[in-house]
């Protein structure tokens, strides 16, 4: 019979550990390295935020190059697309259009609609639709701005309250920050709200905002 001291068991011990054949405990980090790594897969809500932010792009894209019509698919079936001038959303007086009546008041553009009132100076904007999606949506600003989900980079004077008529949407913030000669105070941002219909994703509203007084 071989005697076998503490010592004789303990080389044997590490040897066993070091080889990888007996793990103890908590698996070392040298232990898992001997597995080969899976390839990390991106969440389905990864996924969705992209699909979100690429469709807001598009319909960017659509605005900023006057091609208007395009995004009349993308406006929601039941529920139409909203204009809100600047943060606070109104629901009572902002313009709401369905499909039929975007797509019908982009070719009238002698009709024209009062938007609000222009904020510092009290006088109302009526304007077509055409002239109000050129000149104030004014999408262009928005061709290398900061984009943003569920979260506003934008703040002025005016309440932002887009969360609270909209509480189940997702919201696309396209944000530009001033220009230096201004000291920033000319921002502007453009936030596209989306709602889920039928499995699919539509715009609900285009809100703009900037500094008020």
């Amino acid at each position: 019979m071989i005697k076998t001291t503490k010592k004789t068991w303990r080389s044997v011990l590490m040897t066993l550990i070091s080889s990888g054949i007996l793990v103890t405990g908590c698996q070392s980090e040298l232990a898992y390295a001997a597995k080969p790594a899976s390839a990390p897969k991106a969440s389905a809500s990864s996924k969705n935020q992209q699909s979100l932010i690429n469709q807001a792009k598009q319909i960017q894209t659509s605005l900023a190059r006057g091609q208007f019509a395009n995004i009349i698919n993308d406006i929601h079936p039941t529920r139409g697309v909203r204009f809100s001038m600047y943060g606070y959303v109104q629901p009572k007086s902002d313009k709401v259009f369905s499909r039929a009546q975007f797509a019908q008041y982009l070719k009238e553009s002698k009709i024209r609609f009062t938007w609000g009132t222009l904020d510092g100076v009290g006088d109302p904007l009526i304007i077509p639709l055409p002239k109000y999606l050129n000149d104030w949506v004014a999408a262009k600003i928005f061709n290398h701005a900061t984009i943003s989900v569920n979260e506003f980079k934008a703040s002025g004077n005016s309440i932002n309250n887009i969360k609270k008529v909209y509480p189940n949407a997702d919201i696309v913030e396209f944000y530009f920050s001033g220009t230096q000669k201004y000291d920033g105070i000319d921002w502007r941002a453009m936030r596209l709200v989306f709602e889920t219909y039928q499995g699919q994703r539509y715009l609900v509203a285009i809100v703009n905002d900037q500094w008020t007084v």
